[in-house]
Parts: C-alpha cells; sequence; structure tokens
C-alpha cells in the first residue's frame, strides 16, 4: 500500500484510500460487534475490510489491520454510479506546466471567453501570471479590471470544482488568481520596447518567473500583443552576460496566436533560440491560421462541410456553457468564439499530446519545425502543419485548422462537463474523466516502446477504469501524419494492421509493417536510395501525383 487518505465515516467505519499495486480503490475498516452490527460503539469482536478498486473487486477480509494486511481479490461485484468512488480515484498528474498568459482582453469578447475556460483547466496549470496587454486591434489601453470580473464568477464556484478533481491537484483560489492579475504598458508594440523605457508590474513579473530557479519551462500563452514578452527579452539581453541570457531563453516555451503587434517577428529574428509556436501568414489574414480551427470555419469559410459547427452554435453556448456564476461571465461571441484557446488546449493533459512535440498534434493543433537546418534565423520556430480528417460529411479535408477542428466535438463536451462540475457539489451529479491504464503505464504521459519494423504489439488498457462506475468504449487508430516528413503521408506512412483480442477492444494488437517496399529497401541498404520524391513515388507505383 503506497500511500493512503484517512476519511472519517460517521459512528460505522472508517475509509481510506490506498493505491495497491496499480489498483486505485477505496478500503474500508467495519468494526463488527457481537450483536453482527456495524457500531464503532461497541465492543468490537472483529474487523472486516472491503476493497473497491476500479473494476469493482470485493475483498473482505478479517482479524487484520491495514498495516500488515494482505489483499486477495476476489468475488466481482460492479460499482456502479450508485457507489461512485471519491474524487481519490480521479486522474492524477506527474506535474503541471508552469503558465503565464499575455491576454488583449475586451479588444472583442474572445479573450474573456478564453480566461473562463481557462480557469475551468486551472487545477491542471501552475499559473504563474495573467498580464493585461495591447494589440493591434486595442493600441492605447489595457483592461486588468475585466479580468478580475471573471475571476469573481470564477470565486463563486472554485469550492464546487475542487470536489472533482484530485485532491492533489486542487484548483487555486481566487485570491491567488488576482495577486497574478497585472498590466503591460497601455501602448503599442515597439513603442513600449526599449532601453529606456520603463517596466510595469507586468514586465516585472514575468521577469521574475523567468529568473525564478525552477528548471521546469515557462509557457507563455500569448492572446494579444507580444510587447510585453519582447521588453523582457531585451531586458535579460542587457542585464546579463550571453551565456546566462541564453540560458534563460532556453526555459521559455511561447504559444501566439499570430501576430498581433510589430514585436513578434522581431522577436523570432533576434532570438531564434526560443521555442516559438506560431502560425505566420500575411498580416491580419489569420482564416490562414491553424487556431482558426477552433470555430472559425463558418466565418473564414474553409473545410465546408468538415467541421462540425453544432456545438460553437450561440444556442449551444448559452444552454451548455453560459449558466452559473462563471458561466454567466462568459459573453456572446461576435467574431469566432475563443480564438486564444488553443493555447492552452495544447497544453491540457489528456493524452493526445506531448508538451515538447508539437509535431506530435493536441487539442491545440499540430505544429512543425520551419527550419531543420539549424542556421536559420528561426531555428526553434514551429508553424503549421496538416492532417487530413473525415468531415461531418463523410469527407476527408486536409488543411492545418482540421489538426484543430478534429478534437472539437471532444473538447467542447469537456468544457461543458466541467461547467457541470461548478454547478454542483455533489460528486455524484456529474460525469468524470476515465483514468486511463496502457500496458500497465498509468496516466497521460507518452508511453514509448521500442520496437523491431513488422513486429506485433499488444496494447492493453484492460485495468482503465471510470470513477463514475459508467462503462468504457475504445477505439484505437492510427495518427499517420505525425511519422510523414512530408506533405503526401500516403507515399511516406504505411497502414497499420489492428486487431482487437476482445469484444469491446480492452486490448488490441497492432501488427507494424514496413514503411518502405521491400525493392526500395533493399536499395536502401545497398547504398542506391532514390534521392529525390519523385524516384521514392515512382518505387510506390505512383507516377501520378494526384494518386488516391
Amino acid at each position: 500500500m503506497v500511500r493512503s487518505q484517512h476519511i472519517n465515516n460517521p459512528s460505522c467505519y472508517r475509509a481510506s484510500h490506498f493505491l495497491i499495486g496499480n489498483q486505485l480503490g477505496t478500503l474500508e475498516r467495519h468494526v463488527v460487534t457481537q450483536q453482527n452490527q456495524a457500531s464503532c460503539g461497541g465492543p468490537a469482536v472483529d474487523l472486516e475490510y472491503r476493497w473497491w478498486g476500479p473494476s469493482g473487486l470485493h475483498v473482505k477480509r478479517t482479524g487484520e489491520t491495514t498495516e500488515n494486511l494482505t489483499l486477495a481479490l476476489k468475488d466481482p461485484k460492479p460499482i456502479g454510479r450508485n457507489r461512485a468512488m471519491s474524487t481519490s480515484s480521479l486522474q492524477s498528474f506527474l506535474d503541471k506546466p508552469r503558465v503565464f498568459v499575455l491576454s488583449d482582453i475586451s479588444n472583442e469578447p474572445d479573450d474573456a471567453e478564453s480566461l473562463v475556460r481557462f480557469l475551468l483547466y486551472s487545477n491542471q496549470f501552475d499559473t504563474e501570471g495573467i498580464v493585461a496587454v495591447t494589440s493591434t486591434w486595442m493600441k492605447t489601453k489595457v483592461c486588468p479590471q475585466d479580468m478580475h470580473k471573471i475571476i469573481d464568477g470564477y470565486a463563486g464556484v472554485v469550492d464546487n470544482l475542487n470536489n472533482h478533481t484530485h485532491p492533489d491537484h486542487p484548483y487555486p483560489t481566487a485570491e491567488t488568481l488576482r495577486s497574478l492579475v497585472k498590466s503591460g504598458p497601455p501602448v503599442y508594440g515597439f513603442e513600449g520596447v526599449g532601453t529606456d523605457k520603463p517596466l510595469t508590474d507586468g514586465h516585472r513579473l514575468l521577469l521574475d518567473r523567468i529568473e525564478a530557479s525552477s528548471d521546469r519551462p515557462l509557457w507563455v500563452l500569448v492572446w494579444g500583443g507580444t510587447n510585453v514578452l519582447a521588453q523582457v527579452l531585451l531586458t535579460i539581453k542587457e542585464k546579463y552576460p550571453a551565456d546566462k541570457a541564453a540560458s534563460l531563453r532556453a526555459k521559455l516555451r511561447v504559444y501566439t496566436i499570430s501576430d498581433q503587434d510589430d514585436t513578434s517577428a522581431w522577436i523570432r529574428a533576434e532570438f531564434p533560440d526560443i521555442f516559438y509556436i506560431s502560425s505566420v501568414h500575411a498580416w491580419n489574414q489569420y482564416g490562414l491560421a491553424a487556431w482558426t480551427g477552433i470555430a472559425g470555419d463558418r466565418y473564414y469559410g474553409f473545410d465546408q462541410g468538415g467541421p462540425d459547427f453544432s456545438k460553437m452554435t450561440k444556442s449551444w453556448i448559452k444552454k451548455n456553457i453560459q449558466v452559473g456564476p462563471l458561466g454567466s461571465t462568459y459573453p456572446d461571441y461576435i467574431f469566432i468564439p475563443e480564438g486564444d484557446t488553443p493555447t492552452f488546449l495544447y497544453l491540457i493533459q489528456n493524452g493526445l499530446g506531448v508538451r515538447e512535440h508539437p509535431e506530435y498534434g493536441s487539442w491545440g493543433g499540430r505544429y512543425a519545425l520551419t527550419d531543420l537546418s539549424g542556421r536559420g534565423l528561426s531555428g526553434r520556430h514551429y508553424s503549421d502543419t496538416t492532417d487530413a480528417v473525415v468531415g461531418a460529411d463523410g469527407k476527408t479535408y486536409t488543411s492545418n485548422q482540421a489538426t484543430i477542428w478534429r478534437w472539437r466535438d471532444t473538447f467542447q463536451n469537456d468544457f461543458a462537463s466541467r461547467i457541470q462540475w461548478s454547478l454542483h457539489p455533489d460528486f455524484k451529479a456529474a460525469n468524470h474523466h476515465p483514468v486511463l491504464c496502457v500496458n500497465d503505464s498509468w496516466g497521460h504521459e507518452a508511453l514509448e516502446l521500442e520496437i523491431e519494423a513488422g513486429e506485433d504489439i499488444v496494447f492493453d488498457a484492460s485495468s482503465s477504469y471510470d470513477p463514475d462506475g459508467d462503462s468504457l468504449s475504445f477505439k484505437w487508430w492510427q495518427y499517420k501524419e505525425p511519422t510523414a516528413t512530408q506533405w503526401l503521408v500516403r507515399f511516406e506512412v504505411s497502414n497499420l494492421e489492428i486487431e482487437n483480442l476482445d469484444p469491446d477492444a480492452r486490448r488490441v494488437k497492432r501488427i507494424m509493417i514496413q514503411t518502405m517496399n521491400k525493392d526500395l529497401r533493399g536499395a536502401a541498404e545497398a547504398g542506391s536510395a532514390p534521392d529525390n520524391i519523385a524516384e521514392v513515388m515512382k518505387a510506390f507505383g505512383a507516377d501520378d501525383w494526384n494518386a488516391n
């Protein structure tokens, strides 16, 4: 028994939550009296222990203590929703990313919308700053007061939220969040950058968090302009020797929603060593950016018929999001809702992304390096890639926006579920995420396996469970695009054969297929590999560039 958390229940028994091996559940200690009734006040003659694990297994041993109790699993007994486990049975995290938000809130409603959603996920982040900034859309003022209004709504629900998350990862208090709200300069772009420019409280907080002794990266999520970041980077350059300044920049992970002032391109050119995710396109041509996949298909007109817009309509949002003390602070959208949200969707711990690998994809999109040479001006700049996704109309769409809208149904359902958490203090009144285990690996961290081409491998998720006692369904599929190195994925990445090993697909076998055909592989091994894509295509029998 690795860890326990005692909960004293009224008079009859004491329950503790234990991790026994890989099985997380509740161990109940019943005191049985001579009258054969559970009563903590009567003369105890025996002890009975009952183990409620994720699979509903029931265990009974008597005359033991928890210190030397050895549990023998027997007598399957379904848990069901009428016997939901507590918050200790929910998913835990190994760590949380450090996050710092720069927002031009109140230039339009979308920043406020994104902040509402962000707060509902704030138990997954170590938030270290929320700074109001300018942008090309709001050049002469900043609006921290509007951040406080949303945090006031959060204050009314944070206790409810904490009844729906693992006790090791509580939501931050409203007071903590209020202390993190600061302001940048109320000027546009480079008007606020220079060695002669004073530092605002927003500058100082960001500088302090970069200089902090933590070894964990600091994710700077930019929902507006970048002049606060630019001024802090200039300050670091002037303040420290080159090697120390470089080591501080190495801590940064920046994700910006395109370029919204005239300092962004300068940052990428002046400091190409910074890990920097951003869609790059002509000025103000936002319909070309990956992040618009969050909800921009109707407004910008891309991928018509592919994304399902039903859970982005104002009527759906009114019914499912704009309810309760926090949800009611979510304003009606004007252009597209939540354009800034992909910055933190990228960091949400759901098992679909790896922070240091934008090319793997996530709810926040999929990005790849723009320069692989190591000699360019943007050595660590990640920009848009594409995914091929079957849309709502059954057709396949290939676009950068598809790397985000492919997940829309799921991230909107998750948003609505968290709104329900904010409304209900009772754990049983809302739904909660399944707890994932694959091949005895618990949690959302990447499962990395070294295997030979052509080798079979079994993925076993049978230990996964639902903390509400709901049944689980399993879907296994091959995400091809992260493996590819060029546009024509089908010429580079072969299909995997996936075989279900049980009726509900809890266990599957993947047969790893050779990427190249035998003739092409043999040529490569003999040192006569093709040296251009046309020869590769010919080797695959794909002379037609438009071959299916």
